[in-house]
């Protein structure tokens, strides 16, 4: 697995694009340009550790058509806006919409790697906690129907009796069916599990 940071272009002066493209790559990124929405779009990124470097004026489509159409396609990169028409409207769109940074040209070197650097920071939390979350749904994944009922009950502090009167079985069998989960959840008490409940119901997407 390549562990380089790949950091996108999206920017139509070509030769700013060649220095920045240079400029990544001389501080250790792999770095990829694109002359417009369109081609971003048609060479759509894998889903690799890195960010999105997005100049706002393109011809066709705008940086920020871009940016709203990646969380439509679920392209979760974050976002460095950059332009050399900075107004106070589409800096607040931009921010408003996730967007890490707005960045005017001429971007000084250290502006624009400071940038970077909060980008892959947000873009790695947000993979940490992706991750996270699928693990935790793939553990809930192998609880049985039953064993599901019995969690949802447990998990709001109802006792093993009222569990049982709830289901219509014995309350050796929902100590069993709780046993079972509380395995599968590798969770050892009752305050666990609830504090889990409470973390499945607040995943991210």
């Amino acid at each position: 697995m390549n562990d380089t940071p790949l950091i996108h272009i999206v920017e139509d002066d070509e030769s700013l694009r060649t220095a920045l493209l240079r400029l990544l790559t001389t501080a250790g990124f792999e770095a990829r340009g694109y002359n417009s929405t369109g081609e971003f779009l048609l060479h759509r990124p894998p889903d690799r550790y890195g960010c999105l470097l997005l100049d706002i004026q393109l011809p066709g489509p705008s940086g920020l058509d871009l940016h709203d159409a990646m969380q439509d396609l679920a392209i979760k990169l974050p976002v460095i806006f950059m332009t050399a028409h900075g107004d106070v409207s589409s800096s607040v769109r931009a921010m408003k919409s996730g967007a890490v940074d707005f960045l005017e040209k001429p971007i000084a070197r250290d502006t624009l790697l400071g940038a970077v650097a909060r980008a892959l920071a947000s873009d790695l939390k947000q993979r940490n906690e992706r991750g996270a979350a699928h693990e935790l749904r793939a553990r809930f994944a192998l609880l049985t129907p039953r064993e599901r009922d019995v969690f949802d009950r447990v998990a709001v502090g109802k006792s093993n009796k009222v569990i049982g009167d709830e289901l219509g079985i014995a309350e050796r069998t929902v100590k069993v069916h709780r046993a079972q989960l509380m395995a599968k959840l590798g969770v050892s008490s009752s305050a666990e599990l609830g504090a889990l409940a409470e973390q499945l119901r607040s995943l991210p997407d």
